[in-house]
C-alpha cells in the first residue's frame, strides 16, 4: 500500500510563489523516480518535473527558472517551488511514484502511484 498525499496548493496573485509537497506513507523500501504533473480543466495532463532517484531533474520548458522540483528522501517527501507564478500555470497538481515496498524481507515494486491533486489558482 502507497498513499501519496499533495499540499501547499492555493490561491496567488500572478507573480507570487507557492511551495507544494508530496508525502508518501507505507512500508516503503525506497522511492525511485517521482515526479509533478498538472491538468487544467478542457486540457491533457502534463508532465511539469519529474525527479530521479539521485536528484537530477527534468522540467517543462514553460516552468524552467520558475519552478525547482526536489526530494527528501529521509521525509519520503517531494517538493516542487514555484515561483514568478502566471495565471497559465493554474491547474491541479498531481504527484507521481514509483516506490519499492517491504514486507519482512521481501521487497515489491508499486509503480505508477498517483496523489488525489492539490490545487493551484494563480490571479492575473
Amino acid at each position: 500500500q502507497v498513499q501519496l498525499v499533495e499540499s501547499g496548493g492555493g490561491l496567488v496573485q500572478a507573480g507570487g510563489s507557492l511551495r507544494l509537497a508530496c508525502t508518501a506513507s507505507g512500508n516503503i523500501f525506497s522511492i525511485n523516480d517521482m515526479g509533478w504533473f498538472r491538468q487544467a480543466p478542457g486540457k491533457q495532463r502534463e508532465l511539469v518535473v519529474t525527479i530521479s532517484e539521485a536528484g537530477s531533474t527534468n522540467y517543462l520548458d514553460s516552468v524552467k527558472g520558475r519552478f525547482t522540483g526536489s526530494r527528501d528522501n529521509a521525509k519520503n517527501t517531494l517538493y516542487l517551488q514555484m515561483n514568478s507564478l502566471k495565471p497559465e500555470d493554474t491547474a491541479t497538481y498531481y504527484c507521481h511514484a514509483d516506490v519499492t515496498l517491504y514486507r519482512g524481507m521481501n521487497h515489491y515494486d508499486s509503480l505508477d502511484n498517483w496523489g488525489q491533486g492539490t490545487q493551484v489558482t494563480v490571479s492575473s
